[in-house]
C-alpha cells in the first residue's frame, strides 16, 4: 500500500483490521468447498440453502482466525448449517494446504484495495502517477 501512495495512517489502521475480519478468499472458499461437497455426496442444494451456505460461510470467515487451516475448521459450521455430513471436510483435506495459499492472497489483496479505497475517499492518498507503476525496481 505504501507503494500505491496510501497514508500511513490509513494503511495501520486498514490492514490488521482487514487481516482479522475481512477474509474474503476464506468466505468464496468456503461457499465453493460445500458446494462441492453436496455435488459429490448427490445432494440437490436449492437456492435458499445455497444463500444460507454464503451468509453462514461470510460470518464464519469473519470469526475465523488468521492461522493456516483456519478455514477447514469453520467449514464444519457451514457443512452443518448445510445439513451436510461433516464427513465432506475429508474431500477436502488432501487439497486444503494448497488452496489455503490462495485464500490467504485473495484475503490480502482485498485487505489492499480496502486501503486504497478508504485512502481515496479520506484524500489521503499521494499522486495517482507516483504508484506502482513509477516505482523502481528493487535491489536483488
Amino acid at each position: 500500500t505504501e507503494r500505491a501512495g496510501v497514508d500511513s495512517k490509513i494503511s495501520n489502521f486498514v490492514l490488521p483490521l482487514g487481516a482479522t475480519v475481512n477474509m474474503d478468499g476464506t468466505a468464496l472458499y468456503e461457499s465453493v468447498a460445500v458446494i462441492f461437497i453436496a455435488q459429490l455426496l448427490g445432494i440437490d442444494l436449492t437456492f435458499g440453502m445455497q444463500i444460507v451456505i454464503f451468509i453462514t460461510a461470510s460470518l464464519a470467515a469473519i470469526g475465523a482466525a488468521a492461522i493456516p487451516g483456519a478455514g477447514l475448521v469453520t467449514m464444519g459450521i457451514v457443512l452443518t448449517a448445510a445439513g451436510l455430513p461433516l464427513d465432506g471436510i475429508g474431500l477436502i483435506l488432501a487439497i486444503d494446504r494448497i488452496l489455503d495459499q490462495f485464500r490467504t492472497a485473495i484475503n490480502v489483496w482485498g485487505d489492499a484495495c480496502a486501503a486504497v479505497v478508504i485512502a481515496r475517499s479520506e484524500d489521503a492518498i499521494a499522486d495517482p502517477g507516483s504508484g506502482i507503476a513509477d516505482a523502481e525496481p528493487a535491489a536483488a
